[in-house]
């Protein structure tokens, strides 16, 4: 179980961002003049936001343990997959991590302990996936939780490579019999650091990027969750909470926010309906899986699952997709109390 308290060494993220601002410049298809100006504007920002962005020192706090055991009944596993954002980088308390607040919300309304496993890894980017799902496997876990897709982008990996990777986590995890929710790319043009005009590049290729993850993963049987800006609104009117001190990755707030938006549909995977709004928003609905990945990257929160039209799942435009907006689940400050000795103590999600 190494793999998941590592710390992977990286170069660092804006050397990558120097590379990816020379290609994308370089490719517009515009003069050479215009090329070469262009160049020079995204390269100044990738070293300005290299400078501003430091790199990850430390791992996050370890959370893996059982959640909820005053409850009765068997634990529900669950592992959570990824990179520094499945990890919990940038908080300092393992119960201000994502995978503590999800085990704690999930106990919490399923009335049954959760057993936690973290296995993501700062830095890790969709290759690396397939080491983890093969120590996720050796724990039967009934829930997989993969937040990915960062570091693809600032790596410029293919997204269709990214996307392989990823699916081939997600069918093997199906196989085993484990619901998958995963939380598709985060909009990389929300952190502050980086300028436009890459902060506009690097929107595009998070979408594109995220887009192409649900079409591939519900097309697997799993579920997504759309994170884009990771519910801009607050990240925008409230930068120095919702940003950790390198102001890359989510705060504790951050964190709780994006757990609030997966919990829903964590429950929904393990067949438990979550509340739902009174009446439906615009944004819900059945739409063909290309149509309803589009509109889900563009409106973070949004869940994307596969459903079934006159008992079809597919139509003239592919599969079909079931889009819904959650209310989401805000987060309270009760610890639970008495816990067992490998229970950690977390403030979890009401």
């Amino acid at each position: 179980m190494g793999v998941a308290g590592s710390v992977v060494p990286d170069r660092p993220r804006w050397h990558r961002a120097w590379r990816v601002a020379r290609l994308a410049a370089l490719g517009t298809g515009a003069t050479a003049a215009a090329g070469a100006a262009a160049t020079g504007v995204l390269l100044g920002q990738a070293r300005q936001a290299r400078r501003t962005i430091p790199m990850a020192e430390a791992p996050p706090p370890r959370c893996d343990g059982v959640y909820g055991a005053k409850f009765p009944g068997a634990a529900v596993t669950m592992v959570v997959l990824g990179d520094s954002s499945a990890a919990g980088y940038g908080v300092h308390r393992r119960r201000e991590t994502p995978g503590a607040l999800l085990a704690t919300g999930l106990s919490r309304r399923l009335q049954r302990p959760v057993r936690l496993h973290r296995f993501a890894v700062v830095g890790a980017i969709s290759a690396a996936l397939r080491f983890q799902v093969e120590a996720a496997l050796e724990c039967d876990p009934d829930v997989a939780v993969i937040l990915i897709g960062a570091n693809d982008v600032t790596n410029r990996t293919p997204p269709a490579l990214a996307v392989r990777y990823l699916v081939e986590g997600v069918r093997a995890l199906r196989a085993a019999g484990a619901e998958v929710v995963v939380g598709t790319c985060p909009d990389l043009g929300a952190i502050r650091p980086i300028q436009p005009p890459l902060r506009w590049l690097a929107r595009r290729w998070s979408r594109q990027l995220a887009a192409a993850q649900t079409v591939a993963v519900v097309s697997a049987g799993g579920w997504t969750v759309s994170l884009g800006d990771l519910l801009g609104p607050r990240f925008d009117a409230e930068p120095g909470r919702m940003f950790a001190w390198d102001r890359f990755h989510p705060s504790a707030e951050g964190y709780a926010a994006a757990a609030a938006a997966l919990l829903p549909t964590v429950l929904s995977a393990l067949g438990h309906g979550a509340e739902r709004r009174p009446s439906p928003t615009r944004l819900e609905g059945v739409r063909s899986l290309p149509k309803a990945a589009h509109v889900a990257a563009r409106h973070p929160g949004t869940e994307v699952s596969g459903t079934k039209v006159r008992g079809s799942e597919s139509g003239p435009g592919g599969r079909w997709a079931q889009l819904r907006r959650r209310r989401l689940f805000g987060v309270g400050a009760a610890a639970q109390s008495a816990p067992a000795t490998d229970t950690p103590a977390v403030e979890g999600l009401t």
